[in-house]
């Protein structure tokens, strides 16, 4: 090996790729949140992805001696990661969500919503008996929430809206690699404006938001591995709370009778329950990890909807 790779010259094995990229990220000072939060899960995850390998692998196949274009692949990525600090997700082009596999390239946020949680627990207990048969998931991003939930309601149709249109040329790479044609659908919206034009309005139920909701604050003062991802879907005004007003004025109106709302609002939990402290969010606690998902009933939509808009309006 030569060139960038000098420097693991001597490394032979799965193990010593894992080590050694573990040592390079964190000599690099490089800020894990986007699937991984430490140097050696996140050279893990790079190893095992490029080497396509499964999770369970068993640890005697870790001293594997690799090739010699495994190796040079390995040593610039590795490289490329703790020079560029892009997202390792943005370097292999795939995440993982609720144990899917995702394309993923910077025209989207890396997935690493905790709504994943909810999902493989089909919102239990808040759900009920209640038959999902139709889905929204709103600021849909790559479409890792919403494919994700058609697969753990396998009869439900799944309709995904985005404003980006580059957001929904990714969604529909994804509905292709799940083989999901006809089951979901990405359409291009401003939020719920997509609906104003049809006859009928549809009803859902489950609304599934992962909307950008990241403060003025807290964007002056992100890790450079955020600056890779596209800001339009991450800034929500000064507190962080521009996209979820309107999600939670709308709701309502599109929710079946025991439909869900499912609004994640991240670190702008606590600006939220300040403004609406009369509400009766419900904010699951979270076994992976993971805060800042709010949990609203159809009927406390529209009790408090009048609230919700007023409250909008007044902005």
């Amino acid at each position: 090996m030569t060139g960038s790779n000098e420097s693991c010259e001597g490394l032979v094995s799965i193990r010593d790729f894992v080590r050694w990229g573990a040592t390079r990220f964190n000599e690099a000072g490089l800020f894990f949140g986007h699937g991984s939060d430490n140097a050696l899960d996140e050279s893990l995850h790079l190893v095992f992805q490029v080497l396509q390998l499964p999770w369970d692998l068993p640890d005697s196949y870790l001293d594997s001696r690799l090739t010699h274009r495994e190796r040079d692949k390995l040593a610039n990525l590795i490289e490329e990661r703790a020079a560029s600090r892009k997202p390792l997700a943005y370097l292999v082009n795939q995440a993982w969500f609720c144990d899917m596999p995702f394309y993923v390239d910077e025209r989207v946020l890396v997935p690493r919503s905790p709504i994943a949680e909810l999902i493989l627990q089909q919102f239990q207990p808040w759900l009920g008996d209640v038959e999902v048969s139709r889905v929204l998931d709103l600021c849909s991003g790559s479409g890792c929430i919403g494919i994700a939930t058609s697969h753990a309601f396998p009869e439900s149709q799944v309709d995904l809206l985005d404003i980006s249109e580059d957001a929904l040329e990714v969604a529909n790479i994804n509905i292709d690699r799940h083989e999901l044609w006809g089951r979901v659908q990405a359409i291009k919206s401003d939020l719920f404006e997509f609906f104003d034009a049809l006859p009928e309005r549809p009803r859902y139920q489950l609304i599934l938001s992962n909307p950008p909701y990241v403060d003025a604050e807290d964007m002056s003062d992100m890790p450079e591995e955020f600056t890779h991802e596209p800001e339009l879907g991450l800034a929500a005004g000064d507190d962080g709370l521009d996209f979820a007003r309107s999600i939670l004025a709308q709701a309502g109106d599109f929710l079946d009778e025991q439909g869900l709302l499912v609004l994640e609002v991240g670190n702008s939990q606590w600006a939220l329950q300040d403004e609406y402290p009369e509400v009766p969010f419900v904010w699951p606690d979270f076994e992976k990890g993971g805060h800042g998902v709010l949990v609203l009933s159809a009927e406390d939509c529209r009790k408090y909807q009048s609230l919700f808009k007023n409250r909008l309006k007044a902005l």
